[in-house]
């Protein structure tokens, strides 16, 4: 076989693995190694190769993100900051019809800002945000489709774990792509709310639920002892970033030390939960440094197969423009989000696309936020759609079927591919920040 021959043989030979269940990194490390010994017929430069992959991402100095910023996620989720501001979101939004399902999209739009973790934020508002539209009288389907949709903005607005591992996988800034997150996650947040108070007004069947004249209006105090804590870790982590005055790892620093401090005052932790919070942590960072290692060695695999190259050339002879070549982009990636996980398709699908995408002298910062907004739409699509399967675990409700939470969830991975669509079409809104 062809070094071509074999590079999109081993692709398919990735994507099958990994549906059959294969742990994505293994996959992914594997074929890539097993497909650089067969190219060159070379063991040691394979090992090589996976010594060097290992290195890199290793000694990587904006790796420490990782584990800073899931400590920081996990310890804010047992600070119980998203439930305070799910409260006060509520208060605000409580006359407005379908104001519950509003004050979820926005507690969790400002939950993303210091957490950057869709099951994170699944889970959290599957425990608060649903009974509470349930005991409302709110479409049960309404209800679950509200947290499925509006949990994807974990990963869009920064700090988003899928930001840092596209950021690994195209050599781009942390900082960069963290500020190009938050006008689509925000517009994102916005589509969201004109969509349920369109569906409020048009078709109130679809939403149900009756009125809460009977809820008492918070206080300006207890409104500003809600949001004043997850008010100044944003101002802290991500105004640090943004202004210079912190590097992305610094910031995660501060910012778990600050969650830590606001966990401990507000007596959400013990030493328990605080060496939990340190495990799972250890966990997750083990996991993602798996995943880049693996994508590194694929990376060169791809490289060495000339499987990029050949791609941009049959495209350039089939004379696609810019627009079809996003189209079948977008429709890869949906399809793959069928199948497999966000991270897993930015691991497969960005080192083959990068080749053409860099040579028309598009942003590579533009791409990754097009990239992981059109990922995670899969966090919302059958069979995989992860974050439907973590409202259904975390509900326990016998009353709400799996598939309820699929449909429900529908409505809300179309308002994403319209969003999608329109930052493909206008690429200065996700540079807006950075120009």
């Amino acid at each position: 076989m062809s070094p071509i021959e074999i590079g999109l043989t081993s692709v398919a030979a990735i994507v099958i693995l990994v549906y059959l269940g294969v742990y994505i990194p293994i996959a992914l490390g594997v074929v890539s190694f097993v497909s650089i010994w067969l190219m060159r017929d070379n063991f040691d430069l394979a090992m090589n190769l996976l010594k060097i992959a290992v290195g890199d991402s290793v000694m990587e100095y904006t790796f420490a993100t990782v584990p800073l910023f899931t400590f920081m996620g996990l310890i804010v989720s047992k600070a119980g900051l998203g439930a305070d501001i799910y409260e006060v979101m509520n208060s605000g939004f409580r006359k407005v019809k379908g104001g519950i399902g509003m004050a979820t999209v926005g507690a969790n739009a400002v939950f993303a800002a210091v957490t950057g973790s869709s099951i994170a934020s699944a889970s959290v508002f599957s425990k608060v945000s649903v009974p509470q539209m349930l005991n409302y009288d709110y479409n049960p389907r309404f209800a679950v489709g509200v947290v499925a949709g509006s949990s994807v903005l974990g990963m869009i607005i920064p700090p988003s774990a899928m930001l840092i591992i596209y950021s690994f996988v195209a050599e781009q800034s942390v900082g960069d792509m963290f500020q190009a997150g938050i006008v689509p996650g925000l517009m994102l947040a916005a589509a969201y709310v004109g969509w349920i108070w369109t569906m409020g007004k048009f078709a109130p069947s679809y939403i149900g639920g009756r009125s809460f004249d009977e809820t008492e209006w918070m206080s300006w105090g207890e409104i500003a002892e809600k949001t004043l804590p997850i008010t100044a870790l944003i101002v802290v982590v991500l105004g640090g970033i943004y202004t210079g005055w912190l590097t992305p790892v610094e910031a995660g620093a501060t910012g778990s030390l600050l969650g830590l401090t606001m966990a401990v005052l507000r007596r959400k932790i013990d030493l328990k939960g605080f060496w939990q919070a340190l495990l799972e942590t250890g966990h997750i960072t083990a996991a993602i440094l798996f995943l880049i290692t693996a994508a590194s060695i694929y990376s060169r695999m791809l490289g060495m197969a000339g499987v990029p190259n050949a791609l941009g050339d049959f495209l350039e002879t089939a004379q696609f423009s810019f627009f079809w070549i996003m189209f079948f982009y977008v429709v890869l990636m949906i399809f793959l989000g069928t199948l497999l996980d966000t991270a897993s398709i930015i691991l497969i699908v960005v080192p083959l696309f990068l080749p053409l995408i860099e040579p028309m002298g598009l942003s590579l910062v533009w791409f990754g936020i097009v990239t992981v907004v059109g990922a995670e739409i899969g966090l919302l699509t059958p069979p995989l759609g992860i974050s439907c399967f973590v409202i259904k675990a975390t509900l326990n409700d016998h009353r709400i079927s799996l598939k309820d939470v699929f449909i429900g969830a529908f409505p809300f991975a179309v308002v994403m591919l319209i969003v999608l669509i329109v930052l493909i079409r206008f690429p200065s809104l996700s540079l807006a920040i950075l120009n």
